[in-house]
Formats: C-alpha cells, sequence, structure tokens
C-alpha cells in the first residue's frame, strides 16, 4: 500500500524517508524517529485517517450487501412475502332464514336451548374483517394457536303474533360453540334473557353480549348458535362476532 502511494503520489526526499520508516515498522524497528519528526507524524495521521475511511466504507457496502441479503430471497431473486399480522376477526351478521334449521346438523349435536346455528356472516365490509383467521359457512377456523379473546353479541327482534304476544315469554339463548378434533362441538359460552314484552309492542328487541379468552389450537374453529333465527339484521353494529389473540 505505502509503495502505492508513493509511487501514485511522488513528494519530497524527507516525506519519501518517512515513508521507509513508516514501512518499517512493521518489522519492530523504533517509532523514535517518526514521533520526533513532524512531517513524518502528520504524514503518518493521514494515512491513518485515509485506511479509517477506507475501512468505513468497506463495512458500510458489507451491511448493504446484508441488508439485502436477508430482504431477498436468494433462491428466487423476490422480495419474500409481508408478514401476516396478529391473528383478529370480526364479523357481522348476514340475513338468516328458516331454511338453516336443516343445515343446524352439520354443525354437530347442539344445545336444544340454542340450536340453531348461524351459518351466514359478513367478512369483507367496512365493519368486519378476517386477519390470518379464516372464515367459512358460519366458522371461524383458528390458524395459529394461542390464547385468543372470543366474543359475540345477537340483538334479537322478536315480532308481535297478534293476542298471544300478550302472553309470550320468549326465551333468548346465545352461544358461542368450539368445534376441536372431537367429533361433538364444545360449549364456550352461554348467554341467556327472559323477557315478557309489553302488550301493545308490535315487537320486542333485546342484545345479549358475552366474551372470554380461552387456548385454542391451530385448526380449531368457533361458531355461534341461538335460540332462535328471529334475529335482527339490519344493524351491523348491533349483532357481530369475532375473536383476536392475545400475546400474554
Amino acid at each position: 500500500f505505502l509503495f502505492q502511494l508513493k509511487a501514485q503520489a511522488p513528494g519530497s526526499a524527507e516525506e519519501l524517508r518517512c515513508l521507509q520508516v513508516i514501512n518499517q515498522q512493521q518489522e519492530g524497528s523504533s517509532l523514535e524517529e517518526l514521533i520526533s519528526n513532524q512531517s513524518c507524524l502528520k504524514l503518518a495521521n493521514t494515512i491513518k485517517a485515509y485506511v479509517a475511511t477506507v475501512t468505513e466504507n468497506v463495512i458500510r457496502r458489507s451491511a448493504v450487501k446484508e441488508a439485502r441479503r436477508s430482504y431477498f430471497n436468494s433462491s428466487e431473486g423476490q422480495v419474500p412475502p409481508k408478514t401476516a399480522g396478529k391473528p383478529s376477526a370480526h364479523l357481522t351478521l348476514r340475513p338468516q332464514t328458516l331454511a338453516q334449521d336443516g343445515n343446524s346438523k352439520r354443525f354437530g349435536n347442539l344445545s336444544q336451548s340454542c340450536r340453531h346455528a348461524i351459518a351466514r356472516w359478513e367478512d369483507s365490509t367496512i365493519h368486519s374483517h378476517l386477519q390470518n383467521i379464516t372464515y367459512r359457512d358460519g366458522r371461524l377456523r383458528v390458524n395459529q394457536g394461542g390464547k385468543y379473546y372470543v366474543y359475540s353479541q345477537i340483538y334479537f327482534r322478536y315480532p308481535s303474533d297478534g293476542a298471544s304476544a300478550r302472553v309470550s315469554v320468549p326465551q333468548l339463548v346465545q352461544c358461542i360453540n368450539w368445534k376441536t378434533s372431537y367429533s361433538q362441538p364444545i360449549l364456550l359460552l352461554k348467554g341467556v334473557g327472559t323477557k315478557c314484552w309489553a302488550p301493545e309492542a308490535d315487537y320486542g328487541l333485546h342484545a345479549l353480549y358475552q366474551g372470554g379468552l380461552f387456548e385454542l389450537k391451530a385448526g380449531d374453529e368457533l361458531f355461534v348458535s341461538v335460540s332462535s333465527l328471529a334475529i335482527d339484521y339490519n344493524d351491523a353494529a348491533a349483532s357481530y362476532f369475532g375473536a383476536f389473540r392475545l400475546d400474554l
């Protein structure tokens, strides 16, 4: 390096002699002459600063290459997909029909008090979303195991039925069910309300909310069932079903 510097930038005899002294330091010669000569000392500091600059540039280029290597897929030369966010889902109710009663059997043996499974939810509207959780035919499927807060609210709307409405006492039941590798679903949460509507009311309204924290495994499924499909579906803010993972 020193000989290249000497060839590229010819200087005075004093500078050349300083280069020779500096070069001989590799052989363990004394530093007395270098320290006592201000010209040699100044030249040595200049070389030191140059070496430091070159070293810094080499390290910086090496760091940039390493960052690019980790960001790009070295085998395919493509940017890897973004990491999925924390699992979460919030669904809103869609219109339910009495024809679903027969379909509830495919959800398994459900409690008689809430034997009507809700199979229609919205998952891609302004009020709903899915992130790293799968939705299909009324079920939320967990892709990553962990502790999940599971919740639901159903907004019941019972129309009056003439004179019988004066004596009817509808039982409102909402259940959140957990489907594992076992053949039958497990009841996680159950909310109950019994209401007696005023005789002059055209219909009765009542909302049931429930939520809880549960340990779920990948592949587990969740769904909601109710005591009656006479529920209101016009208000996306009133009837919903969701879950999200907590890092505890």
